[in-house]
């Protein structure tokens, strides 16, 4: 049985991931600092192909037995949106940055080949052409995603003989995880909907996002998983679907079909400069 480390698994795509790499009958390790407990994870607690180490990335390298048995690792570990990093420059850095480049190091050293990396279509920032592909200029806006587009370059650099990453750059996700999230943007308008009966809409609502459900993220991440190393070493993979790009205030009246009663409102603000039409025909094919 394939032992697979997660990082981060008790977050909002890890608690979906952990559940189906175990319905694949793999043996599951997660790692992870649990800042927001470890509720996510009670259901499977009890699952012999479950373990749960409690640790902090930016001292993963504390954790010489981390790797042990290991075949590939999925790492989602981070400081995972703008806000966040913002209150803590110095902290994000050293958790999604220099954490990252450590556990890389490790697996290295252990001769753990294959590493898939989560990664953000936010690395796209302003973008700059439409349909951004995954050769589109990267062009970020935020600490989040400039650490991400740290992350990747480190690991291509440290690619090489037995070392194999693959990058995934997820679109903005959405649906229900064990672990939700309310600060993503369907997620955060239905939750508004539902509890305020309104939806504010900054910067006008012109601004691209490219949507994915988490389910088919974690599909993306189990499809690298298990696809021939020669097919997705050294490769990155824009998740999500061309159907799926709608501009903010698009998401709005999608969510008004559904909650027909809820008031959508047009807030002055600052401009987001966050905008980005991805283009996913490479993971298609």
């Amino acid at each position: 049985m394939k032992k697979i480390l997660v990082t981060g698994g008790a977050g909002y795509i890890g608690g979906v991931l952990v559940r189906d790499l175990l319905n694949k009958n793999y043996s599951v390790r997660v790692f992870d600092s649990l800042y927001y407990g470890d509720e996510s994870l009670n259901e499977v607690k009890g699952n012999p192909n479950f373990e749960l180490i409690y640790g902090d990335m930016q001292n993963v390298e504390n954790y010489p037995n981390l790797l042990n048995d290991v075949e590939a690792v999925i790492h989602l570990a981070a400081i995972s949106n703008d806000p966040s990093c913002d209150l803590d420059p110095y902290y994000t850095k050293k958790v999604n940055v220099e954490g990252t480049r450590k556990l890389v190091k490790m697996c290295k050293e252990k001769g753990v080949k294959r590493f898939i990396f989560s990664s953000s279509c936010s690395v796209y920032g302003t973008g700059l052409t439409a349909s951004l592909d995954e050769n589109s200029p990267k062009a970020p806006v935020s600490l989040y995603a400039r650490a991400k587009v740290e992350c990747e370059n480190i690991l291509l650099e440290m690619m090489g003989e037995n070392f194999y990453p693959t990058i995934l750059r997820n679109g903005t996700v959405f649906g229900y995880s064990p672990k939700m999230r309310f600060d993503l943007v369907v997620n955060l308008m239905t939750k508004n909907s539902i509890k305020d009966n309104k939806i504010f809409i900054l910067s006008g609502g012109t601004q691209w996002r490219p949507n994915v459900h988490v389910k088919d993220v974690v599909k993306a991440f189990i499809k690298v998983l298990e696809a021939p190393i020669e097919k997705v070493k050294g490769e990155v993979f824009n998740v999500g679907s061309n159907d799926l790009n709608f501009q903010v205030k698009d998401i709005a009246e999608k969510v008004k079909l559904i909650i027909p009663e809820v008031k959508i409102e047009f807030v002055p603000s600052d401009p987001d400069t966050r905008d980005y039409n991805v283009n996913f025909d490479k993971i298609n094919q």
